[in-house]
Parts: C-alpha cells; sequence; structure tokens
C-alpha cells in the first residue's frame, strides 16, 4: 500500500511497438510514436484526448489507408533515412554528442577571451 496521494500510472512504464501490420492504421501509428521507434520522443506512453487520426474522422474526412502507410513510412523510415538505429537510440540515451561540443566550444571561446585579456593588461603594462 503507498501513502502517496498520486494514484499509480501506467503512462511511465516503457510501451512496446505495435506488431508489424501490411495495412498499417492510426493507432499503429500512434504506438510506433509511443514506443520511440519513429526516433522523435522517449519510449513511454503518451497519454491523448484525442487519438491520432480522430480529428480527421470528426470531420468526415478519414485518413485512407493509402496515406497512413505513407505516414507510416515517413515516421518510420524516410525521416531517419542515412541513420541507423543505434544512432537514433544513442539520441534517447542524451549521448548524441551535441552538448560535449557546446562545452568544447564555450571552453575555447572563455580561453580566447582570458588569453586576450590577459596579453592586453601585458601591453598595457609594459613601457
Amino acid at each position: 500500500m503507498t501513502t502517496s496521494d498520486v494514484p499509480p500510472t501506467w503512462t511511465a512504464q516503457p510501451a512496446n511497438a505495435p506488431l508489424a501490420s501490411p495495412a498499417p492504421t492510426t493507432a499503429q501509428l500512434k504506438g510506433d510514436i509511443n514506443s520511440g521507434q519513429t526516433g522523435d520522443k522517449n519510449p513511454v506512453f503518451d497519454p491523448a484526448l484525442a487519438p491520432l487520426g480522430t480529428d480527421d474522422e470528426a470531420a468526415g474526412r478519414p485518413p485512407s489507408a493509402f496515406r497512413i502507410e505513407l505516414a507510416h513510412k515517413y515516421e518510420r523510415l524516410e525521416r531517419w533515412m542515412g541513420r541507423s538505429r543505434a544512432a537514433s537510440s544513442v539520441a534517447h540515451d542524451k549521448r548524441d554528442g551535441i552538448a560535449l561540443g557546446f562545452a568544447a566550444f564555450a571552453g575555447c571561446v572563455g580561453l580566447i577571451l582570458v588569453a586576450g585579456i590577459w596579453f592586453a593588461r601585458a601591453g598595457l603594462a609594459g613601457p
């Protein structure tokens, strides 16, 4: 028994990828996004008030099977073409090198500023 006022939630658990299908549905596309297969979010369940495709259905124009398949293709393949699955999983682990590059750049700028100030003071204190 927990002493927390917050009820237990399953949204913090990793989401599994849906099974592959020759005719994907919007629910499967949402499952791919939730499971991290598209590489653009962490692999956990993301609750939605209106599931993917609901607004199209409410407008009287549900997405065709071709459009769902096209979206599925672009989300899973085309977006990450040229990058391996390992590269996109590294981005989820926050070890993609961008932070290290930024820190190195900031350090170099700092060294240049310190050296410039030091040389300027040395030149002013001279003859």
